[in-house]
């Protein structure tokens, strides 16, 4: 069968890759139907991507059929419709074992440290599969970029007495958007693009979609009741903006990463020492966060 490659940087190759075996206890054989294209894959295109290595078969945002499973597998059956959870853990990892299985130590991310979905079938752990035959299979592939931001919004805790900045309006950014919406905080979003401000405005009912300027603190606090945001969620990867956004933090409050960036973040740590501010990085997400994203 054949399937695309990513030789190194800027190098796809197509390539002839030999049948995938029968699945065996515990797997499921799949075929592939939907690929999205991730900013995680851009990046790995272009060699910024720290986490990847070459060559690599891309492809983690995935709408999936089952076509055979192995033995003791109950949770799927052929002909099933499934996301896929690419991140595949060590279940006796310490973190699997302490419910984290997201940032297993020893993960293998499809797509990333292993090959992922640009091929027609594969083998995959039946327990990352999530059945969803009520939604089209392009609908599949979105189900992993809505539970990043599913998680993002979990680890944050945002309360609906609170208030919230998304920085970055792209496809994690708008993913975190729709779980910060189900908590009723007051919500800002940051963007250098008008395209990206307008769609926010338009399709999702953000009244406060803003511009970056040099005062743009205090533009955050005219939205907030003259105060800073109490959580703040950085959905770009890039690390000018990374740095900036400890700035944008009440005091007492949450800074999120969900962007990745393999460059260096800098801050006054006497400043956010002084807010007592807390820093927490998002990764990926936990299987009962795909059950919430394909709801």
């Amino acid at each position: 069968m054949h399937a695309l490659r990513l030789e190194s940087p800027k190098s796809f190759c197509r390539v002839e890759l030999p049948e995938p075996p029968p699945p065996g206890p515990g797997e499921a054989l799949v075929r592939v139907h939907r690929v999205g294209i991730c900013g995680t894959d851009i990046s790995a295109y272009l060699g910024k991507m720290p986490f990847v290595t070459y060559p690599r078969i891309l492809g983690h945002e995935l709408g999936v059929e089952v076509v055979a499973i192995g033995e003791g597998v109950t949770s799927v059956k052929p002909g099933d419709r499934c996301s896929v959870e690419p991140y595949i853990n060590d279940p006796t990892s310490y973190a699997s074992r302490r419910g984290r299985p997201n940032c297993c130590e020893r993960l293998q991310v499809l797509g990333v440290h292993t090959d992922g979905g640009m091929r027609p079938q594969f083998i995959v752990p039946a327990r990352k599969l999530h059945v969803g035959n009520e939604l089209s299979f392009e609908q599949l592939a979105l189900v992993e970029t809505l539970a990043i931001g599913c998680h993002a919004v979990a680890r944050s805790g945002l309360m609906s007495d609170e208030t919230c900045l998304i920085i970055g309006a792209g496809p994690i950014g708008l993913a975190t958007l729709e779980f910060v919406k189900l908590t009723y905080a007051r919500t800002a979003v940051v963007d250098l693009g008008q395209r990206r401000l307008d769609f926010c405005r338009q399709q999702m009912a953000v009244q406060h979609a803003l511009e970056p300027s040099d005062q743009f603190e205090n533009q955050l606090r005219g939205v907030f009741g003259g105060n800073l945001p109490d959580v703040v969620i950085d959905a770009t990867g890039n690390p000018q903006s990374m740095s900036a956004a400890f700035g944008f933090v009440a005091h007492g409050g949450r800074l999120v990463y969900v962007g990745l960036t393999g460059e260096e973040i800098r801050f006054r740590h006497s400043n956010f020492h002084r807010a007592e501010g807390t820093l927490l990085c998002s990764r990926n997400a936990l299987p009962a966060d795909f059950t919430a994203s394909s709801a």
